[in-house]
């Protein structure tokens, strides 16, 4: 069922709030590494800290296009939102809903290297690349590892893809594009082993000189781009809002918790890759992989029509 619009306010609240929960948890396990106890309002205080920070600039920089590259990290996570269904109800319902998707991930691509070009700094710019090398290699595997529902349902559109998996989730039969879709989120959200363009040996990279309100607002949208991501995964291939006993929507918060809890405690259990290495991994072996699943789900749909 398709909602007014005046509902994206509760759904950008709700995607505010995964967000929240995604750092709140992350800085929770960074204490608990160091022996300390708290962290849930690690959040607050260190957008409080950037708030009250002097925004700083660098010699000859391209401001426009380094606001559009930050400030477009923070509003391109809620455009994905708005084909995600909670339960019964979703903002808009496009016969592309997946396509919608695709060409909002792709976008981190220009945002990202916009941010490291416009500062006008060697490190900043080492660092775009650094993410262009990875999305080389991950975002093809993530195109295919999208298309493997879509074949099972016979339709681009997301609601047509939660209502293909009455009685059985697809990430059962498509465990491959499941794991690859995750590593693509990874990916687009500049997170985990996609980091190198965020890395310390090229002081901070893509980070190097962004501060105040910039640096917050690009943080900020790499954890609504992981907390979309993880949502969008449970349409996908967990069955949407199906479940006993609660109403869809909750079933629906509930699993992209799930989904978001795993991808932040793996951040901590793979380490980075570089990006030569990783192309290696994504188009040998993710790429194969992906399209195999591809066919066999492909075998398994015309075997039952």
């Amino acid at each position: 069922m398709t909602i007014p619009v005046g509902w994206a306010v509760l759904a950008g609240i709700l995607l505010c709030a995964l967000a929240y929960f995604a750092v709140a948890l992350d800085a929770v396990l960074s204490a608990r590494e160091h022996g300390l106890g708290g962290g849930w309002a690690a959040p607050l205080s260190r957008t409080a800290r950037l708030l009250r920070q002097r925004r700083r600039t660098t010699v000859a920089a391209d401001t426009l296009l380094w606001r559009i590259g930050g400030a477009g990290m923070f509003v391109a996570a809620f455009l994905m939102v708005a084909v995600i269904p909670m339960g019964r109800w979703v903002l808009a319902d496009p016969d592309v809903g997946i396509v919608w998707f695709n060409v909002v991930d792709v976008m981190v691509w220009a945002l990202v290297w916009l941010t490291g070009w416009g500062a006008n700094s060697t490190h900043s710019l080492v660092g775009g690349y650094r993410f262009l090398a990875h999305g080389l290699a991950y975002e093809l595997p993530l195109m295919f590892a999208l298309v493997a529902p879509a074949i099972a349902a016979g339709s681009l559109g997301v609601g047509d893809v939660v209502a293909a998996q009455d009685g059985l989730w697809f990430v059962v039969w498509m465990p491959v594009a499941f794991v690859i879709y995750l590593v693509g989120v990874t990916g687009f959200s500049v997170w985990g082993p996609f980091a190198p363009a965020l890395a310390p040996d090229i002081a901070g990279g893509v980070l190097a000189e962004l501060s105040a309100v910039d640096r917050l607002v690009f943080q900020a949208g790499r954890y609504l781009f992981l907390a979309a991501g993880a949502a969008f995964s449970v349409p996908l291939f967990l069955g949407g809002g199906a479940g006993p006993v609660m109403p869809g929507w909750a079933w629906m918060l509930a699993k992209t918790v799930v989904v978001l809890a795993v991808l932040v405690w793996l951040r901590r259990k793979i380490p980075l890759v570089r990006p030569d290495r990783f192309m290696e991994i994504g188009w040998m072996v993710l790429l194969p992989a992906a399209v195999l699943q591809d066919l066999l789900v492909s075998l398994i749909v015309i075997r039952g029509g």
